[in-house]
């Protein structure tokens, strides 16, 4: 069988590619008029979407830096604005998935401002090239065949499926996979909409968070003050239980009496403490960046009139970058506490890691990565 129309026109590996993954779209049912319409008007991968993959702000930027963004005060301003305007609908999508309105208000704020900022790359041209590549491996290859069965099921058309340059679609910025398996048709309309449907938007976002397990009792996490006698070795524990050992809440609110918690120091002992619930590791499912997670559950409090955070970041300390932390992964490797790929990524394996080895060498088991840190355990066997 011949190449359809689309992937002749391309030319060189990308075209080659393109031709390739027809047959496995042809026996997902997709079909030639819909594999055709997709590729219309792309001639070639999208130079820009390389090099976006080796930059991405929640992951490399101070978690300080990341929240002045995320939880502006003017964000805050629209944020309250929508949950008035779209009070009735989001009452509706609370009752039905039992999520909070603004913990959906803030995931809809922080992935695309509201709707203003949902990306305008074409879907299809952004993951073909991401795929093309193999950026990390088949993962893209299969987002984009589950593109095309979006196309094939007509919830949007190939000139309006935008998003941003990762693949990730709309408002609230789901990839494929994740829109096939939790985007909601919450207007009636026929369609799955979370390119131009506030409601299906706003729907979809809670939709993903009830089936990720979101724990309608309990908050995403708490700022809290910590005693001076406080055993940071001992971090996992229930809220009760830290209430006991005399940990509270930085508003003067009480904790709740009951619910699994951990201890969560994202600038070490000289910043804001935050007990976090398992709330805090759904938020993560939908981005795995430390960062995120904890500007959509504080934004969610602002939305709702909480205060500022109470204490300041340590913006003056130095921080590791990158290939810090990458060689903070390999000297935590050798001694058999992290196992995984050195990415010079924050996130809970380094966390734990981190705190292990300072538990080992009778140091604050904060598990904040740190240049000291580093040389402490890079002058030790």
């Amino acid at each position: 069988m011949s190449p359809p129309v689309a992937a002749r026109e391309i030319t060189g590996g990308f075209g080659s590619f393109i031709a390739a993954l027809r047959p496995d779209a042809e026996a997902r049912g997709i079909s030639a008029a819909t594999f055709t319409a997709a590729f219309a008007g792309i001639s070639g991968p999208d130079p820009d979407v390389v090099a976006r993959t080796r930059r991405q702000g929640e992951f490399s930027r101070p978690v300080w830096d990341y929240l002045v963004g995320a939880v502006s005060a003017s964000r805050i301003a629209r944020g309250q604005a929508q949950a008035a305007n779209l009070a009735r609908v989001l009452a509706e999508i609370e009752t039905r998935y039992g999520v909070p309105r603004a913990i959906v208000l803030a995931f809809w704020g922080v992935e695309s401002d509201f709707g203003a900022t949902a990306g305008t790359m074409s879907t299809i041209r952004a993951l073909s090239t991401l795929a093309e590549v193999k950026f990390r491996g088949s993962l893209f290859r299969d987002e984009l065949l589950a593109a095309l069965t979006i196309l094939e099921r007509g919830d949007i058309t190939p000139d309006r499926m935008k998003g941003s340059w990762a693949g990730a679609m709309g408002q609230v910025q789901f990839l494929p996979t994740s829109f096939l398996a939790h985007a909601v048709d919450f207007d009636g309309d026929g369609r799955r909409d979370i390119w131009t449907s506030e409601s299906d938007s706003l729907a979809s976002i809670a939709a993903y968070l009830k089936t990720l397990g979101w724990n309608p009792s309990l908050s995403w996490g708490y700022e809290v003050i910590l005693p001076a006698d406080f055993d940071l070795a001992r971090y996992r524990g229930d809220l009760s239980d830290f209430a006991r050992r005399g940990i509270r809440r930085t508003d003067g609110k009480p904790l709740p009496s009951g619910g699994p918690a951990s201890l969560f120091l994202p600038g070490g002992l000289s910043g804001p403490a935050f007990l976090i619930t398992d709330n805090f590791e759904v938020i993560r499912a939908y981005n795995t960046s430390d960062s995120y997670a904890l500007a959509v559950g504080h934004f969610a409090d602002r939305l709702s009139g909480g205060p500022a955070l109470a204490r300041a970041w340590p913006t003056k300390e130095g921080r590791l970058d990158k290939a810090g932390l990458q060689a903070l992964q390999a000297a935590l490797a050798k001694r058999g506490l992290y196992a995984g790929d050195a990415d010079g990524r924050a996130g809970p394996k380094l966390r734990e890691a981190v705190r292990q080895a300072q538990i080992a060498e009778g140091l604050p088991a904060d598990g904040y990565a740190t240049p000291k840190l580093l040389a402490h355990l890079a002058g030790r066997p």
